[in-house]
């Protein structure tokens, strides 16, 4: 005997699931609904079986195939268009005529006992046997009424109360001898319960009915589908859960991670390959699918989580379903009832509440509170550039097909035959994606001179003097060792600019990229000899008189990278006495959270102190910034090195102009003022520092950040050549770091970040604006609004995040903080 699993069904309520896939596939407990149909028909011995499609259907071919992997035999039956229950089967007549056959829906979960189902048929030679189940609430099915000997009398589609006369209702399963298609015209739209039962029954055929004892849940609405699943979990139905049971309860897919430390109540299914990394909650009736990874701090309950899944830190999921290949990111919460579509994003700290429907490919902006369906729009920023670059956790937004469509995007920008420089920090994920972007660009006709692992600086620099058309970097996120940051420098080693990424970003969402023919496929080079080059043209362009004369030493700590590549050489010219610490490569530590960074201070002020040095130096990961300790051992923060440097540059050089951005204190002006320079003042963006530190008079730039501008050898932020412009700046000066830092004022200044939906970011600048009504306003960068007292804040509202950020500056820090505070809540209210 065959059977019939008829699979074509749209699913239209259970949107936005089934925005891009056929119901049949939708998972429960990670197994598609159809295949737990077909592992039925083969525990009773239906081995060949005829599969009805039509909506989509291709994908669902091409997930079973010719039904090999279940041990079975599938052929299929396609619809042009929907001919409804009876019409589907009667496309597949020419399979069917040869004996009885069951016809069973490929989108409901059951475990009917389908052999005793027909033998009643057989007993009763019925022409047509109706399986039968009884149900609390019969309104959304088939009623079915029956004799003493369970012939059927009468069939009702979906009644209203007042039409209720029965609670048993007509499951979709049937048992049917091939006589039954002369009653079914072909090529049309045709209804079993509709058109064919009752007029079947008024020639008086033998139509019985069967009422069954097993499990059966027509899954249709979005209620019935996490019922479905919690109802597999607390075995209610008789069907397989994939993976072992480790504890009663609880399956776990193979090579699945779940961290001692992760709290998992069961009944519980965990995917293959999934994590569960320590502190995450699993609780009851949750299911997570193959490769979904929970982050420590998440809790998830009742949760139906798709293959693909990335789940955040301290994000809450409850009673809701998300789909395949969507982010979930910090702190993010999903309420009862919500359902996310597939390959969405839904930002840190967005707030989906009960019963909204986010369909695919949607995006949901940082902090935001999402009440009603997001079905056309996102909510959220499509912006691809970031404050540093493209960036994103690995493998989750940044991933090699990803990298491969920036890097074509890219490619697409430039003219045949340019140059292209790359390089990346130590990391295995930098190596691994680098490789896809030089797949890409040389796929692009583009030439790649690749620096292999390089820093920063002296990549900026390469891509400048050998005339490149521009350059991309990978490294590893500061402070975030799961994420990577792809940085576009220009022709001069810059970070791209504006107009630049905005024509990157078009053509990387129109998909248009360009290929090069067979001939012009590009070539990789490495050149020789450019950490070389650098530390000459370094030498010669920055100032080290009195250093060798002055005997300093000092302690550098190279945390272990790429700075490390460029020190030996440097130093060996140099002539000054270093003990170097972390002077390796290390491709398990390409950055370090803010603990980390204390801890590794505190030990480099150890050694300096001990060593009685001059000074110790930190570089980061590339070698970009620096963080300096002085000859007691003690931290000086960045604010106070950003000074310190000032006050050793402005005192050397007694003119000019430097450049700060305007988060920086207000007792920079004190101290040029002294010396008889002049301060430039930027926006906080790093394209503005450097570009006003590359015109006529500009002596120095830093960004308050442990970033520092040499101009006189080039106007990218350069950590390497920082420490040695402080090197001859020490020498010559003949003081200590604490003895400069002593001598310039304190200064108060607080900063806070306000979360902002992007909605409101208009509106809440211009209250600010109306707030600041009679005082000073400076707009150089945000707002920042002078008291009469000198006191001030800045309002400045985050480019890339649903956030605004505040700083405040006044004579002392209570006064700093209540002005803080006070403009915090300008911006509570207008956000509100």
């Amino acid at each position: 005997m065959r059977a019939v699993v008829m699979a074509g069904g749209e699913g239209t309520r259970l949107r936005p699931m089934t925005a891009n896939q056929p119901k049949p596939l939708l998972p429960v407990v990670n197994r598609p609904i159809m295949e737990h149909v077909l592992r039925l028909l083969k525990r009773h011995g239906f081995d060949e079986t005829v599969v009805t499609v039509q909506f989509l259907a291709s994908l669902v071919r091409t997930y079973f195939g010719d039904g090999d992997e279940l041990g079975m035999h599938l052929s299929y039956a396609t619809e042009e268009t929907p001919l409804g229950t009876a019409g589907s089967v009667k496309n597949a007549e020419s399979a069917l005529r040869d004996d009885s056959f069951v016809v069973i829906s490929g989108d409901a979960l059951t475990d009917i006992d389908l052999t005793a189902l027909v033998a009643a048929h057989r007993e009763r030679q019925a022409l047509v046997t109706v399986c039968l189940t009884r149900v609390v609430d019969p309104l959304e099915f088939g009623i079915v009424i029956t004799d003493e000997e369970q012939r059927i009398e009468r069939f009702l589609e979906k009644p209203t109360w007042g039409q209720v006369f029965s609670d048993t209702v007509n499951t979709g399963i049937y048992v049917m001898e091939p006589e039954v298609f002369r009653s079914v015209a072909a090529g049309r739209s045709v209804d079993w319960s509709a058109d064919v039962f009752p007029e079947l029954l008024r020639q008086g055929a033998p139509v019985y009915g069967y009422v069954a004892d097993g499990y059966w849940e027509d899954v249709g609405t979005h209620e019935s589908y996490l019922k479905a699943q919690a109802d597999v979990l607390n075995r209610h139905v008789d069907v397989e859960v994939e993976g072992f049971e480790v504890s009663p309860g609880v399956w776990v897919g193979e090579g699945a991670e779940v961290d001692p430390d992760a709290l998992v109540q069961g009944p519980v299914c965990i995917g293959p390959y999934a994590k569960v990394e320590a502190g995450a909650m699993l609780g009851e009736n949750t299911v997570i699918g193959a490769n979904v990874v929970v982050k420590g701090g998440a809790v998830l309950q009742r949760a139906v989580v798709h293959d693909n899944v990335f789940v955040g830190s301290r994000v809450s999921l409850r009673g809701c379903v998300i789909g395949k290949n969507t982010d979930v990111m910090r702190a993010a919460r999903v309420e009862e009832g919500a359902v996310v579509g597939d390959e969405c994003v839904v930002e840190e700290e967005a707030y989906l509440s009960s019963g909204v429907k986010v369909y695919p490919f949607k995006t949901i902006e940082a902090g935001a509170i999402v009440h009603t369906s997001v079905i056309w729009e996102s909510r959220g920023t499509s912006a691809l550039f970031g404050p540093r670059g493209v960036s994103g956790l690995v493998n989750v937004e940044i991933t090699p097909e990803f990298v491969v469509r920036l890097a074509s995007a890219y490619a697409t920008t430039l003219k045949k035959g340019s140059v292209v420089t790359t390089s990346r920090d130590a990391s295995r994920a930098a190596r691994a994606l680098k490789r896809a972007v030089i797949a890409a660009l040389t796929a692009s006709a583009i030439d790649v001179e690749d620096l292999e692992v390089a820093p920063l600086p002296v990549h900026r620099f390469a891509t400048e003097t050998s005339h490149a058309s521009g350059g991309i970097v990978l490294r590893t996120t500061p402070g975030d060792p799961q994420s990577i940051d792809i940085v576009f420098l220009d022709e001069h080693g810059g970070d791209l600019p504006q107009a630049a990424r905005r024509r990157l970003e078009r053509v990387f969402s129109r998909q248009e990229f360009r290929r090069a023919f067979p001939g012009e496929i590009a070539e990789l080079s490495f050149p020789a000899r450019t950490t070389d080059v650098y530390t000459q043209e370094l030498l010669r362009a920055v100032d080290t008189r009195g250093v060798a004369e002055a005997g300093l030493k000092v302690v550098l700590d190279t945390a272990g990278g790429a700075a490390a590549l460029v020190l030996p050489s440097l130093l060996g010219r140099i002539g000054v006495d270093v003990l170097t610490v972390n002077n390796r490569l290390d491709e398990t530590s390409t950055t370090e959270t803010q603990a980390d960074h204390r801890r590794a201070m505190e030990r480099l002020g150890g050694l300096v102190s001990s060593s009685r040095a001059a000074f110790g130096v930190r570089f980061d990961h590339v070698g970009e910034r620096l963080s300096l300790v002085d000859e007691r051992g003690a931290l000086v923060h960045d604010d106070r090195a950003l000074l310190v440097l000032l006050d050793l540059v402005a005192a050397e050089r007694r003119g000019g102009r430097i450049a700060l951005p305007v988060t920086t204190t207000r007792v920079a002006e004190q101290v040029t003022r002294f010396h008889g320079t002049e301060i430039a003042w930027t926006s906080t963006s790093p394209d503005d520092l450097t570009t006003c530190a590359g015109e006529p008079g500009v002596v120095f730039a830093g960004d308050g950040r442990g970033g520092f501008v040499i101009p006189e050898f080039a106007r990218s932020i350069d950590g390497v050549a920082a420490f040695v412009r402080l090197l001859g700046l020490v020498a010559r000066t003949r003081l200590t770091l604490s003895q400069i830092d002593a001598r310039i004022p304190a200064a108060h200044v607080v900063r806070r970040s306000v979360p902002t939906p992007w909605a409101v970011k208009g509106s809440v600048m211009r209250a600010v604006v109306e707030a600041a009504h009679g005082r000073e306003v400076d707009t150089t960068d945000g707002v920042r609004v002078v008291e009469p007292d000198g006191s001030w804040v800045l309002v400045l509202p985050d480019p890339a995040e649903a956030v605004t950020h505040l700083w405040a500056e006044a004579a002392t820090a209570p006064l700093a903080a209540a002005l803080l505070g006070d403009w915090s809540a300008v911006l509570a209210d207008a956000a509100s």
